[in-house]
């Protein structure tokens, strides 16, 4: 549940005051980008990798940047206090304003910056996910985009949840894994661990970015490999990565697949990344 003070552009508010406007194209259209940080004792994780995807993503996207990141930054860790919220979540948003049709004559900038934070989601010890096929589109102008049209990864995660999954493994156009509906997907062979590349369609997370820069010193090899369902037949571990779950397990994927959870390199590298997190915490 979101906390009761968010910050708009320049203003911490509550958020019953927080005053949007139809005319703004980006709601309507879900045309903006978004990126959800980890709090940990106050201060944003990495937050300079987080802003620099997003810029990256806004200029795909025609979005104007809203905001320089230092004072971002200096925001969500004032928002984070003011909410009493130093172990949680935040959430960046920029959308994008005016043009089109249905434009509002309100005279807004460019585009509007919204800050949430909330506690992090109680995930499970170990996650059961299903298959979606046909869920990314790998040769769009915009995949691998974190943009606020996520209207089917909302879906996809939802109907897995009703099936009694924790998440769906999503394949792309081409019939091979790319990702989760919010998470990055890999499996391991032995001591190789294999994740599929950023043309799969998948988002370049962040928490991926760090796991393939560390793990060469924890004595895993890690790489990016194009992987089929087929694939999963010779894995001997699964695991899936993101913000809010760092490393997380998979114990099954539907329909057939059954994994020890965790595995022995899952720990590893979880290991491996927790030192990374108490070495890099309060770095930008």
């Amino acid at each position: 549940m979101m906390d009761g003070l968010i910050a708009h552009n320049d203003r911490i508010l509550p958020l019953r005051e927080a005053c949007l406007s139809p005319g703004q194209i980006g709601l309507l259209m879900g045309w903006g980008v978004f990126t959800t940080l980890r709090l940990y004792e106050g201060v944003p994780f990495q937050f300079r990798r987080h802003w620099e995807r997003m810029a990256r993503d806004a200029a795909r996207l025609d979005v104007p940047m809203a905001g320089d990141a230092g004072a971002v930054r200096a925001q969500v860790i004032e928002l984070a206090r003011a909410n009493r919220r130093p172990e949680g979540m935040a959430r960046l948003v920029v959308v994008r304003n005016g043009d089109g049709a249905w434009a509002g004559n309100e005279g807004l900038g460019p585009a509007d910056l919204l800050i949430f934070t909330s506690a992090v989601p109680s995930w499970p010890s170990a996650h059961r996910l299903c298959l979606q096929p046909n869920a990314v589109f790998s040769h769009g102008p915009f995949a691998g985009a974190k943009m606020l049209s996520w209207a089917a990864n909302s879906i996809f995660l939802e109907r897995a949840r009703t099936a009694g999954f924790d998440d769906a493994a999503l394949l792309n156009d081409q019939g091979f894994l790319a990702e989760c509906t919010s998470a990055n997907l890999f499996l391991v062979r032995g001591n190789k661990v294999l994740t599929p590349p950023l043309d799969s369609g998948c988002l370049p997370g962040i928490t991926r970015e760090i796991l393939i820069e560390i793990a060469p010193g924890a004595g895993v090899e890690l790489r990016e490999a194009e992987l089929a369902p087929a694939d999963l037949d010779a894995a001997s571990e699964v695991f899936i990565s993101s913000t809010t779950r760092e490393v997380a397990p998979v114990s099954h994927v539907s329909p057939k697949w059954d994994y020890p959870a965790p595995g022995r390199i899952t720990t590893q590298l979880e290991a491996a990344f927790r030192d990374y997190l108490r070495s890099h915490r309060d770095e930008a």
